[in-house]
């Protein structure tokens, strides 16, 4: 059998597995600037101490409607919008679940996320919660993505050794960060650029076909 070149694959969530749709529709409703909702939330300074655990989800949304209230000068309009997009749901790429799915038989999977602490819940409603064998929430943890402890805890997480970890990533800096910590890691743009990644360890899968 061909001996695998990872021990992990460790995967980001949001624009890997799952894409948010935008909240264009809801900003037009709600008579607030097309983008302010994105904007608002994700903002650095609003973000930050939402995906670092310092501030729960909760608190976290409900600063983002007591900004856009002082944009759209209406607090119930604001908080009907928050709400609104609070309940978007994600478009799920079953492909990168199947990728994945295929990848833990032979490698254990690790999410990691920064992402606020409705994550769980989030992954659960969508049946993504039994997807890999463990999750790194940044926001249980109280540090962020590039921050070289993300890595190192996700590895730790997989018992597996940095340079045998395979990261990936749809945001540039963090690619770049986990590299410098020792891993192999893939910028993800689109889905042939995961299944190039995962093909070396998908054929030493027990149902691998002979090539």
């Amino acid at each position: 059998m061909t001996a695998r070149l990872y021990d992990a694959v460790l995967c980001d969530i949001d624009g890997v597995i799952r894409h948010w749709p935008t909240a264009s529709d809801i900003e037009t409703s709600h008579g607030l600037p097309t983008g302010s909702l994105a904007a608002t939330a994700f903002a650095p300074a609003r973000l930050h101490p939402a995906v670092t655990g310092r501030i729960t989800d909760e608190q976290w949304r409900s600063a983002v409607a007591a900004d856009l209230t002082a944009i759209c000068g209406s607090a119930d309009r604001a908080h009907a919008a928050v709400t609104d997009w609070s309940n978007l749901v994600p478009r799920v790429d079953h492909e990168v679940v199947s990728l994945l799915t295929h990848a833990r038989t032979v490698a254990t999977v690790v999410l990691v996320s920064n992402a606020t602490t409705r994550l769980e819940w989030d992954l659960a409603r969508q049946g993504l919660d039994d997807l890999a064998d463990a999750v790194v929430n940044t926001s249980r943890i109280g540090f962020m993505k590039p921050d070289p402890r993300v890595y190192a805890m996700a590895a730790a997480k997989a018992d597996a050794p940095l340079h045998r970890c395979l990261f990936i990533d749809d945001t540039a800096a963090n690619v770049t960060a986990a590299r410098k910590a020792g891993m192999t890691a893939l910028h993800y743009r689109q889905i042939a650029d995961l299944r190039n990644a995962l093909a070396p360890l998908l054929r030493t899968a027990p149902d691998a076909q002979p090539t």
